[in-house]
């Protein structure tokens, strides 16, 4: 018999037709003749998260921290499948103890004992209104719309009088408009064309909206009584995204709760089966044979209902838990096997790097910057919306920091994805690193609010920050001049002698040469050599790099053992090197033949 594991339904059901024969369907499995084909819910291998290695100090992504290697610190993870829905164990650092545990669950006669199954309903509020910054998040989630196009369609509403002002950080609105808001919500007016009349609340919970307090200048983006169907049709295509963006979230922030059943299960190995298998039952401690799943069942949709449409890319763990149906009467106690018995599976964490902005999530890392300062005063005075917006610019001014940066070559957009230029980076390099610190907006903030309540002299402020602007270019000339020195040094630093001329050998980008080599380009397009004794190696042989710790040893005329070499036919193998004077780097395979045949 063999057992087939896919990566998701739709694939096992296709491999099952391919493999021909009598097809039994199952919970969770097929049977094709002898052979068994199962699935899982998608990925194979779960990646753990940096900050989850305890013994180390990854919570925070920094280059300081690079390259991360988790060997031998892997963490291994059995996952059972129960038929609908999946158990996964304790995250194991050896590989060992997780395969004898994976052997223990995919014993014929294994089954789990449920020590708790715990439900619960949990009720989750409507969303407030949008201020601009968080419109622009979720038509770059939704729409892929640049934060600047929403910009731009947001103010031609408003010019059109469809919708209010748009430049506000408000997601509130004040008791005197209350009226207003009510005359949006009612009749069918806001309903056609906008949402499914289904979706609509019975009764629309205005007062969640209000807040006096949290309204300084203008409120939360609305849709006036100008807007309709009849106005909808008659706009372009980002004005009417926007206007139906801006409809529905003033119908999910009046809506009623998101209701959901969230169901927790935490079993282990089934003590009876310990009984009749007492060695197997001892081999590891019980902390380590620990297994949980989790499962989220809609109850009713409340203010959900109103925008079905939800990327998959917005999900993070939750997606398992939705497609984890955890049956409903499983209790505790009871003990359950495994669906198909034998079908567990060993998934090795790893570690990846953080996603690269779009403009929803860098919009969001600009409006809550104060995340990345650990000084708590810093923090709160970044977070002080009183006396300006919070974070890094305003809801008016983020999308055209983001489109300036486009413009200048800094940042490329990628599809949905912002990302940093050879330019742009090269420029992070000069820039004195004060001035990447989020930390000194905040003093920045901090200083400006001492003035605005009498704490501090504004000519003195004032002198600080003209100091601090009139230092920017001289010390970006002080780090270009480093780097030139820098880059200077790399390019004449000696890796040995010369094995014609024994003048010292150097690196210019993908070739070691010799540093009397001088090369011109001719008429032809071709490169040649016009001074210098000629001798070179390249970087790269065979497939395999040569980095400048296997040179130093090279020219220091030792012979060097390597693995990893492609062929031109395409396989592996190994073999010594060392120099040659006309070749540069040679091939020395009867070093390999002598070494095996002692």
């Amino acid at each position: 018999m063999r057992l087939i594991i896919a990566e998701k339904h739709s694939v096992g059901q296709a491999i099952a037709q391919a493999v021909g024969g009598h097809m039994e369907k199952h919970d969770g499995y097929v049977q094709v003749g002898d052979d068994l084909v199962t699935w899982a819910q998608g990925h194979l291998v779960d990646l753990a998260a940096p900050d989850e290695y305890k013994n180390h100090d990854w919570g925070k992504w920094s280059l300081d921290t690079l390259p991360i290697d988790p060997t031998p610190d892997w963490q291994w993870k059995v996952v059972a499948p129960m038929g609908g829905w999946k158990l996964s164990g304790e995250r194991l650092d050896k590989r060992e103890d997780a395969e004898m545990l994976l052997r223990i669950v995919n014993s014929d006669d294994f089954a789990f004992s449920i020590f708790k199954a715990e439900r619960k309903q949990q009720h989750d509020a409507p969303p407030r209104l949008y201020d601009l910054t968080g419109l622009q998040k979720d038509m770059s989630r939704l729409h892929g719309l640049t934060a600047a196009r929403t910009l731009a369609a947001l103010q031609s509403l408003y010019e059109k009088k469809l919708a209010t002002y748009p430049r506000t950080d408000s997601q509130y609105i004040t008791h005197d408009d209350l009226d207003t808001l009510r005359g949006l919500t009612e009749g069918d007016r806001l309903t056609a064309g906008f949402i499914e009349p289904a979706a609509k609340p019975e009764r629309p919970h205005l007062e969640l909206t209000v807040n006096d307090a949290k309204v300084a200048g203008h409120t939360a983006i609305l849709p006036t009584m100008q807007a309709d169907k009849a106005a909808l049709d008659e706009l372009g295509d980002d004005e009417r995204l926007v206007l139906t963006r801006v409809v529905r979230r003033m119908w999910e922030a009046v809506g009623d709760d998101y209701v959901h059943d969230v169901t927790n299960v935490v079993a282990n190995i089934d003590p009876h089966w310990c009984e009749k298998h007492p060695d197997e039952g001892r081999l590891l401690p019980e902390s380590e044979c620990r297994f949980t799943s989790r499962s989220d069942q809609p109850v009713s949709l409340g203010w959900h209902a109103i925008e079905h449409a939800a990327p998959q890319e917005d999900h993070g763990e939750e997606d398992e838990a939705v497609g984890n149906i955890i049956p409903a009467n499983l209790t505790d106690g009871v003990s359950i096997a495994p669906v198909p018995q034998g079908g567990a599976t060993l998934s090795e964490g790893k570690t990846k790097p953080p996603k690269p902005f779009t403009e929803a999530t860098l919009l969001a890392a600009m409006e809550h910057a104060s995340r990345w300062v650990e000084d708590k005063d810093l923090k709160a005075a970044l977070d002080d919306d009183e006396s300006h917006s919070g974070g890094i610019g305003t809801p008016a001014t983020r999308a055209d920091v983001i489109e300036k940066l486009i413009r200048t070559g800094y940042v490329d957009r990628k599809g949905k994805q912002l990302r940093s230029t050879e330019q742009g980076r090269s420029l992070i390099d000069v820039v004195a690193p004060k001035l990447k610190d989020v930390a000194l907006t905040a003093d920045m903030e901090r200083r400006l609010s001492e003035v605005e309540h009498g704490q501090t002299d504004a000519a003195e402020i004032e002198t600080e920050f003209r100091d601090l602007a009139a230092g920017i270019p001289a010390d970006a000339q002080i780090a270009v001049r480093q780097d030139h020195v820098q880059a200077r040094k790399r390019n004449t630093e000696s890796f040995g002698p010369c094995p014609r001329c024994g003048k010292p050998v150097i690196k210019t980008g993908k070739v070691f040469q010799c540093s009397t080599n001088r090369r011109e380009k001719q008429s032809d397009g071709t490169w040649r050599t016009t001074e210098g004794c000629g001798w070179r190696a390249w970087t790269t042989i065979a497939g395999k790099t040569i980095t400048d710790t296997t040179m130093r040893g090279l020219l220091a005329g030792r012979k060097v053992s390597l693995k990893g070499f492609t062929s031109r036919k395409g396989s592996g193998f190994d073999a010594a090197i060392l120099i040659d004077k006309d070749k540069g780097i040679a091939f020395d395979f009867n070093d390999n033949k002598e070494r095996k045949r002692k």
